[in-house]
């Protein structure tokens, strides 16, 4: 009964009319009277090691049975997705053999006792962690249903990872020994490489999506990276050690990718506007609140998700950017029924 409705070619079609507009909209050829908005949901829980991949699937496409009149919604694109939280942001560090721990029900990290220059590359083919996730997609691929989006744990980028392993040490070392900070950062970002591009291999390109994937999602063959600690650096030291690896994780995907940002990045604008496989950025939190300097600075093909906060409401977005080159992610359309064609022409 499950695959039945979750393949149901009425829902189908419902979910790939918002999927053409995105597309649209990621091309420069959004002509619709409202702005483009994004709420999704996803029916995944976490998973630790032990977990049953089939019966986590299982639970996750029963819970999307309950939601699938989300998708009738022709104003808000409410994807079904199915995305199981491993080890949170940790996911990597879990992998590349860090302590993994919760407080409060917070997942957080034990540092690395070594310094920087050592990193070993892991053995994913033997890796507990990752065999979970790839049992979990794997899963998710034998089922063969076509509505549900798929979403990646958090893969996050070789600066994330490497500054949750060694903490300050690995931004030291970037001064005082970079080519140790570079051996480590490279390690990282080739294993990263290696994890997406199994999922780019195994994952169908219509589902695959990047993490947080209801509030994410993008056209096909899109990818995503996490830029959070990209504010702890400078312009000169993100271009040096960090731009080319970020650059080499978006080219994996055939058309490139976002970068997800929550803190004070504006400094880099000048090196996003030239990256070439950089074609959106996720903006929340402080990085939402600098919206208009995005906007105003990048190139008129790179567009925006901006997640609505105190700072930055959904009537500031329409105002800042006339409902274009951006994607609205609020859950103030869902609660109290704001309409953002009303807001446009308000």
């Amino acid at each position: 009964m499950t695959s039945s409705i979750l393949n149901n070619l009425e829902l189908l079609s419902l979910r790939d009319n918002h999927f053409a507009k995105l597309e649209k909209l990621y091309t420069g050829k959004y002509d619709f009277p409202a702005a483009f908005v994004l709420m999704g949901i996803n029916g995944a829980q976490p998973a630790v090691l032990g977990d049953e991949p089939e019966i986590k699937v299982a639970e996750a496409f029963d819970e999307l049975t309950k939601h699938i009149n989300l998708l009738e919604d022709e104003i808000v694109f409410r994807p079904l997705c199915v995305e199981f939280d491993i080890y949170g942001v940790h996911f990597p560090d879990k992998i590349f053999g860090a302590e993994v721990y919760t407080v409060d029900g917070s997942w957080q990290v034990k540092t690395l006792d070594t310094a920087p220059g050592e990193l070993s590359k892991p053995d994913l083919d033997n890796c507990p962690t990752w065999l979970l996730a790839r049992n979990l997609a794997n899963e998710f691929v034998k089922a063969n249903v076509k509505v549900p989006l798929f979403g990646t744990p958090t893969i996050a980028s070789s600066l994330n990872v490497a500054v949750n392993l060694y903490g300050q040490k690995i931004l030291l070392s970037m001064m005082t020994d970079p080519e140790a900070a570079k051996h480590d950062l490279k390690i990282i970002n080739g294993t990263l490489c290696e994890i997406h591009k199994w999922y780019i291999a195994n994952v169908p390109s219509e589902q695959l999506q990047p993490v947080i994937s209801w509030e994410r999602t993008q056209p096909p063959g899109f990818g995503q990276l996490c830029g959070c600690t990209t504010q702890l650096v400078s312009p000169d030291m993100y271009k040096e050690f960090i731009a080319p690896l970020d650059e080499e994780i978006l080219s994996l995907y055939p058309n490139g990718g976002m970068i997800h940002l929550c803190g004070s990045h504006t400094q880099h604008i000048p090196v996003w506007h030239e990256m070439k496989n950089l074609h959106a950025l996720q903006l929340n939190d402080t990085a939402a609140e600098d919206l208009e300097t995005y906007f105003n600075e990048m190139r008129e093909d790179q567009i925006f998700y901006v997640n609505t906060c105190p700072g930055m409401t959904t009537e500031k977005i329409i105002k800042i950017t006339g409902g274009k080159r951006v994607v609205i992610v609020t859950p103030e359309v869902i609660l109290n029924k704001i309409q953002i064609a009303d807001l446009n022409n308000s």
